[in-house]
C-alpha cells in the first residue's frame, strides 16, 4: 500500500462528483475533476430539468462531513409535510412525521450544486475541467479520453483511480457493459410514465401563491402533479403522465385546448396559479423516467461508479440526490477501514452498499404508486393518521416507514425497507378488520401494531 497519497480521475462534476471530489481532497488525494456541461455557474440552468430537490438527513450526512452544514441550510425551504389537494380544491397538510423538526427540505440543484463546486474549487488538491466529452474510457489504465466542446480537440487524462459519478446515462459504466473480458450485470426498467416540468411563478409582490411549507400534491390515480417551492416565491411544477392508453396522456396532450381542458377537469385549483401553463407544457420537454440497477460497481481495482450512474432512481422518495451523498458517507466509511487500498475499497463499498441502493429503488417505485393513487385513499389517510399519532406520542419507540428511510440516517435503507414494509402491511390490515378503533388507547395501539408487525416480519422470514 503506497504511503502517498493518490491521483483521483473524476468524471462527473454534478452533486455526487462535486461532493466527491472535495471529500478526496480533504483526505489528501489529488483530484482531476471533468465536466461535460460548461461551467452551471456562469450560464443559466437548462429550462425543463429538475431545478430543486427534496433534501433530507442522509443528504446532510454528506454535507456535515465535508463542513458545509451550515451553508446548506441557508438554500433549504423546509416542507413540513404532503399538501394533499382533492379534485374540487380542499386542501389538507399531511406531515412527514409525528415528532418535532423532523421535515424534509427543498433545495436548488444548481444552488446547491455551486455550493459545492465552489468549495471544491477553493482547495489546493482540486482542478476542474468543464466542457469536456467523455468519449472513451481505458478501465485497466484508470485513464479516459475526453473532447473539448469549444476547441474539438481530445486529450487522455489518466489517475491512479478513475471514478465515474457521470449520472443516469454514464459514459464509464457503458465502457464496463461493453468490456468483453469483464461480466457485467444490467438492468434498466422504465415506468409507463414521463414527466414535464412547469412552474407556479411568484406573487406580484415576490411572494408564495400557495402553502411555501409544504410539498404539494394533487393525487388524481393514474397521474398527478406536484409542487415544490423555491427561494424566488416559484414553486417548481412537476406533472407525471402516462405516455400513451389514457383519456389524457402525453401522447394525446397536443393542443392548447385539450391541454386546458384536462387541466380543467383534474387540477381546477392549479389555472390560476400557473399563468403561462400552455406556453411551457409545449416549450418544456417531456422526460422519462427509469430505474438502473448493475454490478460489480468496480473494475480491474482501478475504477469505481456511484450515485446516479451505478444506481439511478425514480424520484418518488426524494432520496436519489440523498442516496448519492450517503454514497459518498459510506465510501469514505470504508477507506477509513482499509487505508488507500483502492482494489479493497472499491470491491467492500461495491458489495455493501448495492443491498441498500436496490433497496430505495424498489421503495422509490413504491412509492410512485403510493403518491398518485393511495395519498387520496381513507384508508391510506387513516394509517398516515394512526402512524403521526403514534410517533408524535412516542417518538422513541415508533417510526413509519416513512420516517425510517428519511430520518432514521443511522440504518441503512434495505433495514428501513424491511421493517417498514411490514410495518406498513401490519397497520393496513389491522386497520381493515377494524382491530384499531378511534376509542383504543394510544399505547395499547401501539402494543398491537408493534406485535402485528413481529409476525409479519416473521412470516416475511420464513418465507
Amino acid at each position: 500500500m503506497a504511503d502517498h497519497k493518490s491521483h483521483i480521475l473524476i468524471v462527473g462534476a454534478g452533486l455526487c462528483g462535486s461532493l466527491l471530489a472535495l471529500r478526496m481532497a480533504q483526505r489528501g488525494h489529488r483530484v482531476t475533476l471533468m465536466e461535460r456541461r460548461p461551467d452551471l455557474r456562469k450560464v443559466t440552468q437548462d429550462a425543463g430539468r429538475s431545478i430543486n430537490l427534496a433534501f433530507s438527513n442522509r443528504g446532510m450526512k454528506g454535507m456535515k462531513l465535508v463542513g458545509l452544514e451550515k451553508e446548506v441550510t441557508e438554500l433549504c425551504i423546509p416542507m413540513l409535510g404532503r399538501m394533499i389537494h382533492d379534485p374540487k380544491g380542499n386542501t389538507f397538510l399531511s406531515p412527514y412525521s409525528g415528532r418535532e423538526g423532523e421535515y424534509i427540505n427543498s433545495i436548488s440543484r444548481p444552488g446547491l450544486n455551486a455550493l459545492l463546486l465552489d468549495a471544491a474549487e477553493a482547495h489546493e488538491g482540486v482542478e476542474i475541467i468543464f466542457n469536456q466529452k467523455c468519449i472513451s474510457v481505458d478501465l485497466e489504465n484508470a485513464a479516459a479520453e475526453f473532447q473539448d466542446y469549444t476547441t474539438k480537440e481530445t486529450k487522455r487524462y489518466q489517475g491512479d483511480v478513475l471514478i465515474g459519478t457521470d449520472g443516469a446515462g454514464s459514459v464509464v459504466r457503458k465502457a464496463m457493459f461493453n468490456h468483453k473480458q469483464f461480466l457485467f450485470s444490467f438492468s434498466q426498467q422504465w415506468l409507463t410514465h414521463g414527466y414535464k416540468e412547469l412552474t407556479i411563478p411568484a406573487a406580484a409582490d415576490g411572494g408564495y401563491r400557495t402553502e411555501k411549507g409544504a410539498l404539494h400534491i394533487w393525487p388524481r390515480g393514474e397521474d398527478m402533479l406536484i409542487a415544490l417551492p423555491n427561494l424566488d416565491g416559484s414553486f417548481t411544477v412537476t406533472l407525471f403522465l402516462p405516455y400513451s392508453d389514457s383519456d389524457y396522456c402525453f401522447d394525446n396532450l397536443t393542443t392548447e385546448e385539450k391541454v386546458m381542458e384536462y387541466f380543467s377537469n383534474e387540477f381546477p385549483d392549479t389555472l390560476a396559479l400557473m399563468p403561462e401553463l400552455a406556453k411551457e407544457f409545449f416549450e418544456n420537454p417531456t422526460a422519462p423516467l427509469g430505474t438502473i440497477k448493475c454490478s460489480p460497481w468496480n473494475a480491474y481495482g482501478k475504477v469505481l461508479i456511484m450515485g446516479d450512474a451505478a444506481h439511478a432512481i425514480v424520484p418518488f422518495y426524494g432520496q436519489g440526490m440523498n442516496a448519492s451523498f450517503e454514497d459518498v458517507v459510506e465510501f469514505d466509511r470504508v477507506l477509513d477501514e482499509v487505508g488507500d487500498d483502492w482494489n479493497a475499497a472499491f470491491k467492500q463499498f461495491s458489495l455493501t452498499r448495492k443491498t441498500d441502493t436496490d433497496a430505495i429503488a424498489d421503495l422509490a417505485v413504491d412509492n410512485f404508486h403510493e403518491m398518485k393513487e393511495h395519498t387520496a385513499n381513507p384508508l391510506f389517510q387513516a394509517k398516515r393518521k394512526v402512524e403521526t399519532a403514534l410517533e408524535f406520542n412516542f417518538p422513541e419507540e415508533y417510526s413509519s416507514k416513512y420516517s425510517l428511510v428519511t430520518f432514521s440516517e443511522q440504518i441503512s435503507y434495505a433495514e428501513a425497507m424491511r421493517r417498514g414494509r411490514a410495518q406498513d402491511k401490519a397497520i393496513l390490515n389491522l386497520l381493515d378488520d377494524g382491530l384499531l378503533p378511534d376509542d383504543l388507547p394510544l399505547e395499547e395501539k401501539l402494543q398491537i401494531v408493534k406485535n402485528h408487525t413481529k409476525e409479519v416480519l416473521h412470516e416475511d422470514e420464513l418465507l
